[in-house]
């Protein structure tokens, strides 16, 4: 049996441009024509968590980026989760839940409690790790104000950072507004 490829972290500016070259061709490649500029762009300024083949190929990646959560009345650090893929050859081979190990252990120690937006094939694993769905509405402060956001409702995931409770479990989550998807 051979040797598992060490994950690594490393905040966006240690990064070399062709370690980021790498990670955005790793995300093309998983999500074909669905991962735009702009979903790139939100995977940037945070932590990143990464398996490299040992020819330097990115077998799978994630990154946890600051944003702000309203929630009745108060504004949460949120460690939101980004940019979460596995190269399909390398599918059930325990890399996705690697990464997410180590993006949760920032999310432990520096927010508030951790967020993220999951496809359908993607909910499992999250699940499996004790994210829990969101069960209420999800809104967006957007520069002409608030606006709901009901495509994004049945996919939102919390997660408790280091064992705290999260702030509730159902009503309005407002996240902060970005170009592109919200979430």
């Amino acid at each position: 049996m051979t040797e598992p490829e060490p994950l690594r972290t490393a905040h966006t500016f240690e990064l070399l441009p062709a370690d980021l070259a790498g990670i955005r061709a790793l995300m093309d490649t998983v999500f074909e024509s669905g991962f735009t500029d702009e979903d790139w762009d939100h995977g940037l300024g945070g932590v990143h968590a990464y398996v490299r083949a040992p020819d330097g190929a990115f077998l799978a990646h994630g990154s946890v980026i600051q944003r702000r959560v309203l929630y009745e009345g108060r504004s949460y650090r949120v460690g939101y989760v980004e940019s979460v893929a596995v190269r399909p050859d390398r599918h059930r081979q325990g890399l996705g839940g690697r990464v997410m190990a180590a993006l949760e252990r920032v999310i432990d120690g520096a927010y508030d409690l951790g967020a993220l937006s999951a496809s359908d094939a993607g909910a499992f694993l999250y699940r499996s790790r004790g994210w829990h769905l969101w069960q209420g509405t999800i809104e967006t402060l957007a520069p002409g104000g608030l606006i709901r956001l009901p495509e994004e409702e049945g996919s939102a995931f919390l997660r408790p950072a280091a064992g705290r409770p999260l702030p509730g479990t159902s009503g309005a989550l407002v996240f902060d507004w970005r170009e592109g998807d919200v979430l």
